[in-house]
């Protein structure tokens, strides 16, 4: 399937310049396949999709929208970036769940995993509630970012340790309505977690 979704061929963000990285219809693709995979795996369960907001948000429709099962959804939204480009390592929860967690298949769904603090929060957070299993994805992942490594259940994109945007992804909150993901420009390293 080939999408008629036309992208900037870069855009710029306080100084910064982004180009595309990941294109519309590889992300769809790649998004199909997840959730194929998550269905198959979790066959016979009503799993509660966990939503990280903000930045998860298009991910985490479309992912739902392709999954077979039937399921519940959440959300919950951490705060670790405030408008810099690097985490703080302090993760804070800003939004709590609705939903009874106890007993339940959890799929916490995530945008991307760079350090892993994010990700280390909110697995202590959540298996403090005696879910029935957790599972984790990710539609991007830095390994070499990584300083907390965690079993990711699926990813979508190993990628560089470069800042992303788009998709949902934001740089002091512009560029999440971008259909595709940029990538900064250059030689430039730095986190999105």
């Amino acid at each position: 399937m080939t999408s008629n979704v036309s992208i900037p061929p870069s855009i710029e963000i306080n100084g910064d310049r982004f180009v595309p990285y990941i294109l519309v219809d590889r992300l769809q693709d790649r998004i199909r396949e997840l959730a194929a995979q998550i269905s198959a795996d979790l066959d016979g369960h009503t799993p509660i999709f966990i939503c990280v907001l903000n930045g998860a948000f298009m991910f985490f429709a479309d992912l739902v929208r392709h999954v077979t099962i039937d399921l519940e959804v959440d959300f919950l939204k951490l705060s670790s970036y405030g408008e810099r480009k690097i985490s703080s390592g302090q993760v804070e929860l800003v939004k709590d769940l609705n939903c009874e967690v106890e007993g339940r298949h959890i799929v916490l769904v995530e945008d991307i995993v760079d350090t892993g603090y994010s990700i280390e929060f909110m697995k202590k957070w959540i298996e403090k509630k005696n879910p029935a299993s957790l599972k984790i994805v990710t539609l991007l992942h830095k390994p070499a970012s990584t300083k907390i490594a965690h079993k990711l259940d699926y990813v979508g994109f190993e990628i560089p340790p470069q800042f992303v945007v788009g998709f949902g992804l934001d740089y002091a909150q512009k560029a999440r309505n971008l259909p595709a993901i940029y990538i900064l420009d250059g030689n430039g390293s730095s986190g999105n977690e």
